[in-house]
């Protein structure tokens, strides 16, 4: 039956959103009937794909409608076209049957297809005996969705989907195309409103900014040989070893000599052997993923399943990642499932509606950021977002994902006043969409990957975020101490005169540092937009705060605990740090600097080979106070120990007196060695020390403790 004319009219203007029912083979009671449309040709002869002639076709319409019967069944075609002196070949992507399949759809649909982006977005395939791409997107309140890209001169009426009817999913094949196209969808929402050209969400590559295109990628090439790091961290308990993170935004770290971000190969050869002799286990990069803009330091991510093209291609990310693995190194990336930005290009209003987000404002925008808020109760944006925690690790073998914002996304009424948010069913503040999403989260991540470990940034005092889902806890590894981080600031930024009025803040924190798996992280966040750096926030002159500063991590690197520092901050960086430019790598020339740097390094191994440091930073059996209550000295000691191992003595002398001697209770006689003094000369110190350690006797030792310094003694019988 021929189709109306109004059917046809459409199609040729691009406007028909059921292509797939008008053009390419159909077979009928007289044999197969095409149809094509090819723009431009005065004449189109059809071939199977073996190049046996089934056909000419005849022009209906001079705008290039084309069809007619031809021999044998339907199947895939392609088609010899000549117009206007010229002749080319086209593979008619309307003969060819779907990719997905039902099972596909019902897992969708169900929001359990933990596979999703070996199906969604832009995959190199050969179907059919065709190899081309196929297309898949989710826009259920489209009226049509079409390709565009440089393969089809951004033409929105070249490439219409098929629409998956069951799960508003969208999909195409299209033939005799391959990796490193630039394409985006074209969406016609409801009422036929025309949307801005959106990149794919499960794009695995994107163009540099400002171009906002996705690419088309191969399957992944890379050969990966870090099979014992991944075997070894699949066997551990992480909490029970030494992680030590240095914390990178990979396009400040340094610069290349035009200025420009340094690649991944380049990164690999300057980053990854810095960090092994510096001594740390982790390297854990700010949002790597695609976005749009810089001073964002990509936590306003627009591809989350794009590697930034700011540092070369996708192989040379999984090159980098299996690098650090050979060299002993575990890679985390921050990974931001609490907003997004509303570029128009992203996810925002994707097909016309509030797709990805809440409709509401009240849910669905973020004031802290102007950005979007994720729709964490409807089960297909869960889907997409717990797809993305298992991707990571599935392509690129990362080892954890350390999850912004947290607090963000349990309440309602974050930064939010009375009236700008809505209660949940019961009339409470709390997300329990959100939570059952980092549950779900948790439980994939854990279940799937094992050795990969979360960790949670919440800054409120959430019960159980590091307890296991199945108990009613969130499910994550770890979560970061941000009352460490803030009471022990603003302690080192007091004169050290009125630091005896303030003991508690340093007290205060170990009444709770056991009720999570805690990070330590002196981060990102504590040295840019005016806080200065980590050396200008503490107390004192030049040389106190240098002093303070040393004191401070060595009295960190012995506290219950893993660690996390910012980059620059290990060699002391005087300037607060900004995205626009690399480290000031030049202070290592100055003794004061290099002498921090050196402490942290020693610091690291030291931590590394003491089991007492490490094996038991999660658990209070392994923190014991020796001295407390000497506020008038401000002096704190402490007891580190793991069963079996030798213990560590721990003893801070927060003011600028040295302390000789002083008596210092040991539950133990005999010889504490002098592991490390952060008052060494080596560190750009005094050198006031205990001349390799001290001798117990009848439980104490009377050592001497240098002015603004922690001292750490190993007891070696």
């Amino acid at each position: 039956m021929k189709p109306p004319r109004a059917a046809l009219e459409a199609l040729i203007e691009g406007r028909n959103a059921d292509p797939f029912a008008l053009l390419g083979p159909h077979e009928g009671p007289g044999g197969t009937f095409l149809r094509a449309l090819v723009p431009g040709a005065e004449a189109v002869t059809a071939f199977d794909l073996s190049g046996t002639a089934l056909g000419d076709l005849k022009s209906v319409d001079s705008r290039g409608l084309f069809e007619g019967a031809v021999d044998g069944p339907a199947q895939p075609v392609k088609y010899r076209a000549r117009g206007h002196g010229a002749e080319w070949w086209i593979t008619d992507p309307y003969s060819f049957g779907p990719v997905l399949g039902p099972l596909d759809d019902f897992l969708m649909g169900e929001g359990n297809h933990f596979r999703l982006y070996d199906k969604m977005g832009a995959h190199l395939i050969a179907h059919q005996g065709v190899a081309g791409v196929h297309f898949a997107v989710w826009a259920p309140n489209a009226e049509r969705v079409a390709v565009v890209g440089d393969f089809n001169d951004w033409d929105p009426g070249r490439h219409v989907m098929r629409r998956r009817l069951d799960v508003g999913v969208w999909e195409i094949f299209i033939p005799d195309i391959g990796e490193g196209r630039a394409y985006k969808f074209a969406i016609t929402g409801p009422h036929g409103a025309e949307q801005p050209m959106k990149a794919d969400p499960f794009a695995f590559a994107a163009e540099l900014r400002p171009k906002t295109a996705s690419i088309t990628t191969a399957p992944p090439a890379h050969v990966w040989k870090d099979a014992p790091h991944r075997e070894h961290w699949a066997k551990i308990d992480p909490r029970r070893v030494p992680i030590s993170i240095y914390e990178v935004h990979a396009g400040s770290w340094d610069r290349d000599e035009n200025g420009w971000y340094l690649s991944w190969d380049a990164l690999a050869d300057r980053l990854i052997p810095y960090v092994v002799e510096m001594g740390f286990t982790h390297i854990e990069f700010l949002p790597i993923s695609e976005h749009p803009y810089d001073p964002s330091w990509g936590y306003q991510t627009t591809g989350l399943y794009a590697p930034s093209a700011r540092f070369g291609d996708v192989e040379g990310f999984a090159r980098f990642v299996d690098g650090a693995h050979r060299a002993g190194l575990g890679v985390i990336l921050d990974w931001v499932p609490a907003h997004f930005p509303t570029d128009a290009h992203g996810l925002a209003h994707f097909d016309g509606t509030a797709l990805y987000e809440h409709e509401d404002p009240r849910q669905g925008f973020h004031p802290d950021w102007n950005t979007a808020i994720y729709n964490f109760g409807r089960r297909e944006v869960a889907s997409f977002l717990v797809n993305n925690a298992l991707f990571w690790p599935e392509r690129y073998h990362i080892d954890g994902l350390r999850v912004d914002a947290v607090a963000s996304m349990l309440y309602r009424d974050y930064s939010r006043k009375d009236g700008e948010w809505v209660p949940n069913e019961q009339g409470g503040r709390e997300n329990w969409e959100a939570v059952e999403f980092l549950r779900q989260v948790n439980r994939q991540v854990y279940g799937q990957h094992p050795g990969v470990f979360t960790v949670a940034e919440e800054s409120t005092a959430w019960p159980g975020v590091s307890a296991p889902a199945h108990d009613g806890g969130l499910g994550f590894g770890f979560k970061w101490n941000m009352g460490f981080m803030h009471d022990t600031l603003q302690y080192m930024a007091r004169e050290p005169v009125h630091r005896r009025h303030h003991h508690g803040e340093i007290l205060f924190g170990l009444h709770y540092a056991f009720d999570e798996n805690f990070v330590l992280p002196l981060s990102h966040d504590e040295v840019v937009h005016g806080k200065g750096s980590l050396l200008t926030k503490m107390a004192g002159d030049d040389w106190q705060k240098f002093a303070n500063l040393r004191a401070y991590y060595a009295f960190m690197w012995a506290y219950p605990g893993k660690k996390l520092l910012f980059m620059g901050q290990e060699f002391a960086q005087r300037e607060e740090w900004s995205e626009d430019r690399p480290l000031d790598w030049h202070l290592r020339c100055s003794h004061a600097h290099e002498g921090v740097r050196s402490l942290v390094r020693d610091l690291n191994h030291l931590y590394r080979d003491t089991p007492a440091l490490h094996a038991r930073d999660c658990e209070r059996e392994g923190f014991e106070w020796l001295v407390a209550d000497d506020s008038a000295q401000s002096v704190f000691a402490w007891l580190r120990k793991a069963p079996g191992e030798p213990p560590v003595a721990v003893i801070a002398n927060m003011t600028p007196v040295a302390r000789a001697p002083y008596r210092l209770p040991l539950p133990q006689d005999g010889r504490w060695t002098e592991v490390l003094n952060s008052d060494a000369t080596q560190y750009w110190g005094s050198g006031l020390g205990n001349m390799g350690g001290v001798d117990a006797k009848d439980g104490a030792a009377w050592v001497t403790l240098p002015p603004l310094a922690t001292v750490i003694l190993r007891f070696d019988g």
